[in-house]
């Protein structure tokens, strides 16, 4: 193979590897509900823009498989739902019994130890979180935050046309942390949280957005044997039509 193969295939492997390590979990359910029926909820495993989703059996979502999924009603009172596999994505059943704002949490904290120390970012661990709302009735009112070891996004409700989140860090606004902001076949917008860990944007279209931010929790330690320099924290939230 001559030199110029050889730099293509790294290349391409690297690009397969960062492309690999951008993925993210969200959760998408109906943006409304109906008292005592079921409310669908899905998990998705994979990159939203670049239109990749990946299959629950295949070589990227076994490595994450191993999520929580709740759903907590306006009082807060709170719903381990049970999940069941298909092609390439995770679902659940919900019943709301009253009428309110209900908040969907994915949490995994349960990921192996990654080293990417030869792509210059190091050993680390991941945590990923996500949050989806659905309305019963038309009292509605922000998510609850639940999140008391990384990331989480508290979702306001919409009006005009706009969407206004918080971001927060161990239950604490995160202040001047970068957003981005997805929607199909490739485009996004990057924004920053203020002071108050608070950010808002236009919805144009009628369409899905997928709303991640990251962090790096730059605090050293292991997890199941496996030493890590930090913890790469992602927190997702879908906005549906």
């Amino acid at each position: 193979m001559n030199t110029k193969k050889i730099i293509l295939t790294i290349l391409f492997i690297m690009a397969i590897s960062a492309q690999s390590f951008a993925h993210y979990l969200w959760v998408e359910t109906a943006a409304s509900g109906t008292l005592n029926q079921q409310q669908e909820i899905r998990v998705y495993f994979g990159e939203y823009t670049y239109g990749v989703i990946e299959e629950v059996k295949g070589e990227n979502f076994p490595n994450v498989k191993d999520f929580s999924l709740w759903v907590l009603d306006s009082e807060g009172n709170k719903t381990q739902l049970q999940v069941t596999a298909q092609k390439d994505h995770y679902v659940a059943h919900y019943v709301p019994k009253s009428a309110g704002t209900y908040t969907v949490l994915l949490n995994n904290d349960s990921i192996d130890v990654i080293d990417y120390t030869e792509y210059d970012f190091g050993i680390f661990k991941t945590h990923y979180h996500s949050v989806a709302k659905f309305q019963v009735g038309a009292a509605e009112n922000e998510t609850i935050v639940q999140n008391e070891k990384g990331l989480s996004i508290k979702r306001f409700p919409v009006s005009e046309e706009a969407i206004k989140l918080q971001v927060f860090f161990k239950n604490k606004p995160l202040a001047n942390n970068e957003l981005k902001v997805f929607v199909k076949d490739l485009w996004s917008k990057t924004l920053e949280t203020d002071e108050n860990g608070m950010v808002s944007f236009q919805l144009p279209w009628d369409t899905k957005y997928i709303v991640e931010t990251t962090f790096e929790e730059r605090t050293p330690g292991t997890y199941k044997g496996e030493e890590y320099e930090f913890i790469w924290h992602c927190a997702t939230t879908s906005l549906n039509p």
